[in-house]
């Protein structure tokens, strides 16, 4: 039966006027019949997927072309040893990027596992996912919402559909209305027949609409450009001289080793595996910081971030609404304590009230306690709260000065309840007494004070006049700029037969209850580091503007305009002097408007789904690499249009997170910051461990060149074998203790990196060549010092020698790309001593075993011979040093 097309009559009689539900042989039929209740990726990872991507790396296609080149000309060590090289790189970057794709699958096991459905006129505990259509499911307060469903028996039913709507205020429904999968009941229990499970939700279609398309991460198109120019220069070299030989008359055969020479040279072997370990290291130190990344490329994308959008409630603030004024009899009341812990005290002049003398502000905490369905109760010394957080905050308050809600619903028998909704923004209970029947109200001020006809202070009841209302509003204004939400309360005793429906009329209006969500102590420092990073923060919340601007001011919110506001209109020239804009502002502006003033804009309120949406792409098209947070259905598309989406980890949806690159497991802007920092320093890493391969590749390319172009092509000074022995272990334990170099503190004082940046820019370049260049003629120098032509085996073995040495100095080098290596410290890093430690240690094996001196060609060395290679390594070390330091102060 289409359940949601049919009228609710039908729908009853279909279900045996729902006493029974379904049987389990007909929920069993039917999971076949509709699958699993669960969102399904449409690019479900998968081993192999993980796997075909690491052959994504051009390194690594050049690598196989050298393979097949060495099999071609029957060098077999050489082909088994390339091939043994692309496995390692390939198996461990396997092996890291699925333990991430684990990780997420971890995470996806938070969700809600249990749903209460009527199977057999029983209710029964199910598994979310075997929920089927037709279920009938029996929700109470607190429940999520396990699939779609028409409810067609309820009690006082209120829905808290933000996850779906983005509308921050809980929906009342009635009987024929629909509630939807992943929104949560906040007042009330109903039962409801479901009408769509998994994908054919509302929840699974916008997953579906989200699925759709992967962007690549700035690394990833970095990486990749990198790659591509590095096996071109490679294959470029390589072609060359290869052509040039062959028409100058020399060997085939001889050609093709040379130019095999060559492309290993050329190509940095370490690099897809240097990057993989300095990225997966990165991972698990911000996993460690509550920062999960889905994707590992990912990892320093937020450090190259220069706009975060953050949600307020739960982010910038602890999720706990908290009532911490009270206005009541012309008077002034504070409340101590924060949360939803009873423990506090009720003040005036920092003195604890006595409440029998001032009735108003009794009167006060009754209505607050009675006009409400919330509950607290105390399990094990700990206080469990339920229902809508305005509400907690109420009855919370109250407790505070020994007024119970379960003693006064005792008291005040709960007879009528006529629910808040947008519209009337008010909600009012009756309630029966020993005095008689009486109706507390609740709303919006403003609302509530068009319904009141008088006024109570402590000595009495009187009219309200004028001059009241001025009064009570100019104290709500003040209220709501210092960030509170303000509610009013008031009261009526009604008179007999009086309807229900009019007893929200002529109501005594008691005073005002100021609460606040209190910020995290943390927000305000991490939003000034922020600030000192040259990175923007921009809150988006469903607050009113003058609650919202006072919240982003207290906490250091501030907008990045420095354009000019004399040719703007009035509309403009107000969003940009307020820093604020509205939602409904917001849709006033034009395209060209809102890009006019997005830059001056660091508050939004009361903004829509598809307005976050906007405001993303606004920021993007004025350049900025933006993160954005979120934690409902809604803000899956700006969280996948962000350069780098942050879902919540506690409250966060299912869509939410897989729209996501990264989830916040404490909720906490201060852990966005981390990752901020770890980013930044992730990425200033990777630089290092860039220039450093590149250089020592282009060492070896120069002095082969040097090589053919001064000696010709049977005096090369290395061969393909020594170059790969150096490229993969004289390498890539340097270059990885490069890649988990301490990150500095210093990092979070420098401005973001503009966005496509390469990571060999101009002064890393300069660099790269200069350092290159040095160590290339250095270390033909020996070759030439040590009489190739007399001995071409022990000069090759020298020349080894030398490379190999300079890795006991050169690295050091790099720990920065701007100032010297004394000043970042010699024993800081104790991985690099290891590394280079070790590699010399392997050199000096390969060197001495006869066994693997015989494979590599190269010969032992005695203890004089080796102050030519350790001198030549040492004073390359100086001349790098002052290459730094010149290339440093030029400012490049």
């Amino acid at each position: 039966m289409d359940y949601e097309n049919a009228d609710i009559d039908s729908v009853l009689a279909d279900l045996k006027s729902s006493k029974e539900g379904l049987s389990e042989e007909e929920a069993a039929k039917r999971l076949l019949e509709y699958g699993f209740n669960e969102l399904e990726e449409k690019t479900k990872v998968t081993p192999l997927k993980v796997l075909i991507r690491q052959f994504a790396n051009f390194i690594v296609w050049v690598l196989l072309a050298a393979a097949i080149m060495s099999l071609t000309i029957d060098e077999i060590v050489n082909f088994w040893v390339i091939i043994g090289t692309i496995a390692f790189v390939i198996l461990l970057g396997f092996v890291q990027e699925f333990k991430a794709e684990k990780a997420m699958e971890a995470l996806k096991k938070m969700v809600q596992p249990v749903t209460h459905v009527l199977r057999n006129g029983v209710v029964t505990e199910v598994p979310t996912k075997n929920v089927v259509v037709g279920d009938v499911l029996v929700l109470e307060t607190g429940d999520k919402i396990a699939a779609d469903a028409l409810v067609f028996e309820l009690h006082g039913l209120k829905v808290d559909e933000s996850a779906i709507t983005g509308e921050s205020m809980s929906i009342e429904k009635i009987s024929g209305d629909m509630i939807f999968s992943g929104t949560q009941i906040v007042h009330g229990k109903c039962r409801a027949v479901v009408t769509a499970v998994g994908m054919q939700s509302r929840l699974g279609m916008i997953a579906g609409m989200i699925q759709e398309s992967e962007v690549k991460t700035p690394l990833q198109q970095k990486i990749a450009e990198l790659s591509k120019s590095l096996a071109v220069i490679a294959l470029v070299a390589s072609g060359l001289t290869f052509m040039l030989g062959y028409f100058t008359g020399a060997p085939t055969e001889e050609m093709m080793i040379i130019a095999l020479a060559l492309a290993v040279a050329a190509v940095p072997e370490g690099l897809p595996l240097t990057m993989t370990i300095t990225l997966a290291y990165g991972m698990h130190r911000m996993a460690e910081h509550n920062a999960i990344v889905r994707k590992m490329l990912g990892v320093e994308t937020l450090g190259s971030t220069t706009v975060i959008c953050t949600d307020k409630t739960g982010t910038l603030t602890k999720n706990e609404m908290t009532v911490q004024k009270i206005y009541a009899g012309n008077k002034y009341f504070d409340l101590t304590g924060i949360g939803y812990d009873p423990q506090g005290s009720l003040l005036k002049n920092e003195e604890t009230v006595d409440l029998e003398k001032n009735p108003t502000l009794n009167m006060l905490l009754k209505a607050a306690s009675l006009c409400n369905n919330s509950s607290m109760v105390q399990r094990q010394g700990k206080w469990d709260v339920v229902g809508d957080p305005t509400e907690v905050a109420l009855i919370v308050a109250a407790s505070k000065a020994d007024v119970w809600k379960d003693d006064l619903d005792t008291e005040y028998e709960k007879l009528h309840e006529i629910m808040f909704t947008s519209e009337r923004k008010l909600m009012t209970t009756i309630h029966s007494s020993v005095e008689g029947r009486i109706a507390f109200c609740k709303g919006a001020p403003e609302f509530i004070l068009q319904k009141c006809i008088s006024i109570e202070n402590d000595d009495g009841v009187r009219d309200l006049g004028e001059d009241d209302v001025e009064r009570i509003l100019s104290e709500n204004l003040e209220l709501a700029s210092s960030a509170y939400r303000v509610l009013g309360i008031s009261y009526r005793k009604l008179p007999e037969g009086l309807p229900v429906e009019e007893s929200e009329s002529e109501l005594t209006f008691l005073g005002l209850v100021a609460m606040i969500d209190p910020e995290r102590k943390e927000a305000k420092d991490a939003i000034a580091l922020c600030n000192q990073a040259g990175i923007r923060v921009v809150m988006i919340t469903g607050d009113n503007e003058e609650t919202a601007k006072a919240i982003g001011k207290k906490i250091g919110l501030s907008p990045d305009y420095d354009g000019s506001v004399e040719q703007m209109n009035g509309k403009l020239r107000h969003i940009i002097d307020d820093g604020a804009v509205t939602g409904s502002e917001l849709l006033t502006l034009d395209d060209e408007e809102f890009d006019s003033v997005v830059e001056g804009i660091s508050v939004y309120a009361r903004v829509m789904p598809e307005q976050k949406l906007r405001i993303v792409q606004a920021l993007q098209n004025r350049g900025h690499v933006v993160a954005m947070t979120g934690d409902g259905v809604n803000d899956a598309p700006a969280l996948k249009k962000a350069d780098i989406g942050i879902s919540m980890g506690i409250k966060g949806t299912d869509v939410a997170k897989e729209s996501s690159l990264m989830i916040l497991q404490d909720d906490n802007f201060e852990t966005i910051v981390e990752a901020v920092k770890r980013g930044r320093g992730i990425y200033e890493n990777i630089e290092k461990f860039t220039t450093y391969l590149v250089s020592r590749n282009f060492t070896e390319v120069i002095l082969i060149m040097l090589g053919i172009t001064l000696l010709g092509f049977e005096l090369i000074p290395l061969l393909a074998l020594q170059i790969l022995f150096i490229n993969l272990f004289g390498e890539v334990m340097p270059s990885i203790s490069l890649g988990l170099d301490p990150i500095r503190n210093e990092v979070m004082f420098e401005t973001p990196r503009k966005r496509g940046e390469r990571i060999l820019k101009k002064r890393n370049l300069l660099l790269m060549v200069s350092i290159a260049l040095t160590m290339g003629l250095v270390c033909f120098l020996v070759f030439m010092f040590s009489d190739p032509v007399g001995n071409i085996e022990r000069a090759r073995t020298m020349t080894f020698a030398t490379i190999l040495s300079m890795i006991l100095f050169i690295p050091f080098v790099f720990r920065s790309l701007t100032v010297s290596a004394l000043s970042v410290g010699i024993f800081s890093n104790k991985l690099m001593l290891v590394g280079v430690a070790s590699t010399f240690l392997l050199t000096l094996t390969v060197m001495y075993v006869p066994y693997l001196a015989n494979i590599f060609e190269i010969v032992a060395l005695g203890p004089v011979e080796w102050v030519i290679p350790v001198s030549a390594a040492f004073t390359t070390l100086f001349i790098a040093e002052a290459i730094k330091k010149i290339v440093a102060s030029s400012g490049i």
